[in-house]
């Protein structure tokens, strides 16, 4: 499952080996002229152009190359929803952003040190967030008269002295990549839509990025039209060798590699990882995965990457709904395998009905709920995790699901695997909440050795486990309160299957009134005893009164923003929550061990509400629903003023 492009091994911690290793992928880079060299421990470059620009994919390039060179390194790409958006318009603006270091880092980083712009759109949609003193590369091309009117610039920024106070340069991309190709044979049209890649190539050699993966996966990705795969070539190189000797960039930079534990690592998307998880879920449990999915915005690509899978017996239906998709998957878990369905908030809302079926019938079924902004169609390309009570309530009837939440992507992938082992071992559709911005974002990942992954047993029924040889569908594992799994055609395990009341016991209908009451309590009593690890606080100095817990994405904001506070002299403990459901044992004595609890939600405070109910502690809410992910400076501001708070009390 793995890439050569984005691989490489780190040599116990030791930068020496992922330097040998970025060497051997950059062994075809032009060669570097004498130009200064500026060593850097971190930067923070944002791509932005129109949707039809291929930022992503510039981006997504950059970062593949920077993962094979060893550095950490997270991600956030941020894209209209519009298939065609408005063209040089705010609206159709696409970003790119990437954060790499030579040490651990955690988010896409608060402020960009270099934008580059390829239109008027992109740069005023993205200056604001340009500290002084960054970089700014910008098409000059583009910056026409029409093109500035559109975004109400009355006056040309690159010209007016507005943009005095960075470090501004006017590259004519589109009049380079032209001249570059103007031998290539393409249309003038065809031929300027490489000038992403004259960007590409010119940032790689600003950051000494290696070459080699990029142009194998040009060729690869333009096989069936070689004349565009070298006109992209020749134009990533065009960009390279214009950084080499033009006198407008004078230095370079480097960014050593980070220490790494040992291991072999690749970059690895949070979708990507969750349907690796849900491969490896299905191997170790020996089991066949079975995806029913409709697309939806950001759940599909996991639909996209499961169907290249079926050498390890997966096997996906893409239905006509997503009633129709979560059916087959209960269907299938019904049948003896891995069901899933996968899905965004909306989804889940059509899901539901079907959910407490799950529920009712005590069936193995994962529902992955890629959260995005909303209510309703919302912010389908936006990041957020507002469904928190929708997962926790969002059914007809008393039916409790365990919730899993993933807190980066990376770790997406045992976000999979613990979702597959409540559900198998305790017989339950289980809720796995990741988000727009883990699903889209990237990270290093550590590929883990088979062996190094839990197994988990179906442990199907194989004979009638009542007296006189009878089967009870609902005679209980007294450990897990789990019912036998029983598959249809097995002889003697035939029973009952349908949506309303079981008898305890032998699963026949029952409107027994006292015959629901335990159903009901024994069903809320399963979840409720699920084994889930204790929640790990991280409080160096033992002496915090301040504490900081969330869950889900808003883990790599928190901890930057926590790392801040410490650095600066503050003392503050944090925690985080990767299973909502049940919440881990000793969560209660956690939250009473601190004199104030502050919990950052993208949302109105749902987490907040459910501590608040269930635990009866003061926690207090910071919230932020802009479809983007919280900013360590902003969180740590937010941190220190809770610390000042009691401070102001003790004195």
């Amino acid at each position: 499952m793995t890439s050569e492009v984005d691989q490489v091994e780190a040599a116990g911690g030791d930068p020496g080996g992922a330097d040998r290793a970025a060497e051997r992928t950059s062994s075809d880079a032009p060669s570097r002229r004498d130009k200064p060299v500026r060593r850097v421990d971190r930067v923070i470059i944002r791509f932005a152009g129109d949707s039809g620009d291929g930022m992503q994919l510039t981006g997504d390039r950059f970062t593949s190359e920077t993962a094979a060179f060893g550095n950490d390194l997270s991600t956030l790409p941020n894209f209209p929803a519009e298939i065609r958006a408005p063209q040089g318009t705010l609206p159709g603006v696409s970003s790119f952003q990437l954060h790499f270091a030579d040490h651990d880092i955690l988010t896409p980083g608060d402020a960009p040190n270099v934008l580059v712009a390829m239109n008027p759109a992109a740069l005023k949609a993205n200056l604001a967030d340009l500290p002084r003193g960054a970089e700014i590369i910008v098409d000059t091309d583009e910056f026409t008269k029409r093109a500035l009117a559109k975004v109400g610039y009355a006056a040309d920024p690159l010209a007016d002295g507005s943009l005095s106070g960075y470090h501004l340069h006017k590259v004519p991309l589109t009049t380079l990549t032209l001249e570059a190709l103007k031998d290539s044979g393409l249309q003038r049209k065809d031929a300027g839509r490489a000038k992403n890649m004259f960007a590409l190539g010119l940032l790689s050699w600003m950051y000494h990025r290696p070459t080699e993966g990029t142009e194998k996966f040009l060729r690869g990705k333009f096989a069936g039209k070689p004349a565009i795969a070298e006109a992209n070539i020749k134009a990533f190189r065009a960009g390279w060798n214009f950084g080499e000797t033009t006198e407008d960039f004078a230095v370079s930079y480097e960014v050593p590699p980070a220490k790494l534990p040992a291991g072999t690592y690749r970059n690895i998307s949070g979708n990507l990882a969750l349907s690796y998880g849900l491969i490896a879920a299905a191997q170790r449990s020996g089991l066949p995965l079975f995806l029913g999915s409709y697309p939806i915005t950001p759940a599909s690509d996991i639909l996209h990457e499961l169907s290249k899978h079926k050498n390890f017996g997966v096997r996906t239906f893409q239905a006509e709904d997503e009633i129709a998709g979560i059916g087959a998957a209960l269907g299938a878990a019904f049948g003896g395998a891995l069901g899933v369905t996968t899905t965004s908030g909306p989804g889940v809302a059509l899901k539901s009905e079907t959910i407490g079926l799950a529920v009712s019938l005590e069936l193995p079924l994962l529902v992955v709920d890629i959260q995005r902004g909303g209510p309703s169609t919302g912010l389908p390309t936006k990041t957020e995790q507002a469904d928190l009570l929708q997962a926790m309530f969002g059914r007809n009837g008393e039916a409790p699901v365990p919730i899993v939440a993933p807190a980066t992507p990376a770790e997406c992938f045992g976000a999979a695997l613990e979702a597959a082992r409540i559900a198998v071992t305790y017989r339950t559709p289980v809720m796995l909440l990741s988000d727009g911005y883990l699903a889209n974002g990237s990270e290093p990942w550590r590929i883990p050795a088979v062996d190094e992954l839990p197994l988990i047993s179906p442990d199907f029924a194989s004979e009638p486990n009542a007296e006189g040889g009878a089967f009870h569908p609902y005679r209980r594992d007294p450990r897990t309160l789990a019912r036998p799994w029983a598959v249809p055609g097995t002889a003697g395990l035939e029973h009952r299957i349908g949506g309303i009341e079981k008898q305890d016991g032998t699963g026949n209908i029952s409107y027994d009134p006292a015959n629901h009451d335990l159903m009901v309590r024994t069903r809320q009593a399963k979840v409720d005893g699920i084994a889930v690890p204790r929640l790990e606080v991280d409080d160096p100095s033992g002496r915090a009164r301040v504490l900081a817990i969330g869950w889900g994405s808003t883990y790599g904001p928190i901890t930057a923003a926590v790392r801040r506070v410490r650095a600066d002299g503050g003392e503050i403990a944090q925690a985080h929550l990767r299973n909502l459901n049940p919440f881990p044992a000793n969560l209660s004595s956690v939250l009473r061990g601190y004199d104030k609890v502050i919990v950052p939600e993208m949302n109105l405070g749902q987490l907040a509400l459910l501590l608040r109910a269930k635990y009866l502690v003061d926690a207090e809410s910071y919230n932020q629903v802009r479809g983007l992910p919280f900013k360590a400076a902003q969180l740590a501001d937010v941190l220190w003023a809770a610390i000042g708070t009691l401070d102001g009390e003790t004195r």
